[in-house]
């Protein structure tokens, strides 16, 4: 069994915990008194003057996050809201908060806190298995999703994907492998993140992006994601037509967060 495994076993146990607890139709009557959600999708896209080639500002989603089970606890003085606030400050178009309790110590929590903080749009990153998780990410006030093509059947993804568009929450649908990017492409996903971290085996590397990243169609939004931490890696990435970049570990442990944010982006 992998890490990733488990971690679904996990996910699968605590979604029929939290659905016991808080039946879907108290929670789908809690999302008619929500704001509408905001533009994650147009926050990450970069003008396109040419086909295949982008120009602007890369675009960040800066990660909020306690811990994660390759490197245990990140940040003992963690602060969603001031955390949120840096990053926004600092520039990042996007954020993403983890929400997984286990494995990374998150909380839905973290996510209301972040959106009261900032107007940035929120992605929710999780393990999403279940429609169930939709309706929470959007009750907490999430504008995105994170749906994870080596977690899901094609069926489960396109299923997900449709209620994602009826409750106006993006989707960025994460591959790690052409199989999976073939998967994600067929189900329709218009925003593709390139994970450069295999979730079995934790490994990263960032020549995973550039090895996908030709099949990726003109038009696609495309984000890489993890092992991203020097502003030379984030100017190749631009300069090869990323769109955005997830970055989190790389920022959180500096003390001021937000200054690791200019330093590795302004340089870059």
């Amino acid at each position: 069994m992998t890490i990733l495994d488990d971690i679904l076993r996990r996910t699968r146990e605590d979604v029929t915990t939290r659905r016991a607890r808080t039946p879907l139709t108290e929670l789908r009557a809690r999302c008619r008194d929500r704001a509408p959600t905001r533009d994650f999708l147009g926050a990450l896209r970069r003008e396109s003057a040419i086909p295949g080639r982008r120009r602007g500002t890369i675009r960040v989603i800066a990660e909020i996050k306690r811990a994660s089970p390759s490197r245990g606890l990140i940040r003992r003085d963690f602060d969603p809201a001031a955390l949120a606030l840096a990053y926004a400050t600092a520039g990042a178009h996007a954020l993403s908060v983890l929400t997984d309790v286990p494995y990374f110590q998150g909380d839905l929590a973290h996510l209301a806190a972040a959106r009261r903080a900032v107007a940035v749009p929120i992605l929710r990153k999780d393990f999403h298995i279940d429609s169930y998780q939709l309706w929470e990410a959007r009750e907490a006030g999430a504008d995105a999703a994170l749906l994870i093509v080596g977690a899901l059947s094609s069926l489960q993804l396109q299923d997900l994907l449709g209620l994602g568009r009826e409750l106006g929450l993006a989707a960025l649908v994460e591959v790690h492998t052409q199989a999976e990017l073939d998967v994600a492409l067929a189900c329709g996903a218009s925003l593709v993140g390139i994970n450069n971290r295999d979730l079995r085996s934790f490994e990263v590397s960032l020549e995973t992006t550039f090895r996908l990243l030709p099949a990726v169609p003109a038009g696609t939004v495309l984000v890489s994601e993890s092992g991203i931490s020097q502003p030379a890696q984030v100017e190749r990435l631009a300069t090869a037509g990323v769109d955005g970049i997830l970055v989190g570990e790389g920022l959180l442990r500096h003390a001021d967060a937000g200054d690791a944010l200019r330093r590795l982006v302004g340089a870059a």
